[in-house]
């Protein structure tokens, strides 16, 4: 079990995070938010890579300070950007990454087996990299993170740059693989949380908005979703009051699509087809 208690972290007079409050159990756990919400700083907290201001991160009730290395042996860390030796073999390349964790080849060799089975890329595993597709590549660095039994696997931005069927692919296998771990998965493209997460930590501004099921977030927000229909005129007009908002067209016209605390004039409240897209628009203007 992973606890943040009161967690802050300031620069100066700019304050990044400001006390924070959650437990990580087992499962999928969405960190979304807009670039610069503090989902960056946080993960940095949490794989100790940066010193915290104020407030505690325990794991199983100690401070991950006094445990140190023992705590960092036990998370797996999966960056946005894909830094990997092109000529390396997949199969190669979680051999070095499990060397450079300390692990011995006894242990790294059938981890590597079995992590290149869970993530599906063992018949390709002799394979150089650079003939990887990006959503092969995110799961080797996903099979990588979990040598030595990771037991806290933080993914950052896992399917950028994927097209869609990579991305409900790996999707799918990091759904599985939370079954027996923790799994933080930091993003701001809500699909990719929308149909895992256990739970979600909506963070705005440093500070979380809303956390909840994405069923409880959706509910929190239903009655605060509003469209109207018109040309593409009238539509660019009124997009121009609000500062989020998402245009779409139907069989009828054009469509534009709001969040809000009370009805905008013009508009008709939506009673069905809302979404964590419309939760996120709606904490992202700042609200909570």
């Amino acid at each position: 079990m992973l606890e943040l208690k009161h967690l802050t972290k300031e620069y100066g007079e700019n304050t990044v995070l400001n006390d924070i409050n959650f437990t990580f159990g087992t499962g999928v756990y969405g960190l979304l938010g807009a670039n610069g919400a503090g989902k960056s700083t946080l993960m940095n907290l949490i794989t100790d890579n940066i010193k915290r201001t104020d407030g505690e991160i325990l794991y199983n009730g100690t401070d991950i300070l006094k445990l140190g290395a023992k705590f960092r042996k036990k998370v797996g860390y999966t960056p946005q950007l894909q830094g990997m030796y092109e000529d390396f073999s997949a199969r190669a390349f979680l051999h070095y990454i499990g060397s450079l964790k300390g692990m011995k080849m006894r242990e790294i060799k059938p981890q590597t087996e079995e992590f290149l089975d869970v993530v599906g890329l063992r018949h390709v595993a002799h394979k150089r990299l650079g003939s990887f597709s990006g959503g092969m590549r995110q799961r080797v660095l996903i099979a990588a993170a979990m040598l030595d039994r990771a037991e806290i696997l933080i993914l950052d931005e896992p399917t950028a740059g994927l097209d869609p069927e990579e991305r409900i692919r790996l999707r799918n296998y990091i759904s599985d693989i939370a079954r027996e771990r923790t799994v933080i998965l930091a993003t701001h493209v809500v699909s990719d949380i929308e149909s895992i997460a256990d739970s979600v930590i909506m963070l705005c501004k440093g500070k979380p908005a809303a956390i909840g099921t994405p069923a409880q977030l959706i509910a929190g927000v239903k009655d605060k979703v509003f469209e109207m229909c018109g040309s593409y005129e009238d539509i660019s007009a009124r997009k121009a009051d609000f500062g989020k908002g998402q245009v779409y067209q139907t069989e009828q016209g054009f469509v534009l699509r709001v969040t809000a605390d009370e009805c905008p004039e013009g508009f008709s409240p939506v009673t069905n087809r809302i979404d964590l897209e419309d939760v996120y628009l709606y904490y992202a203007e700042g609200r909570s």
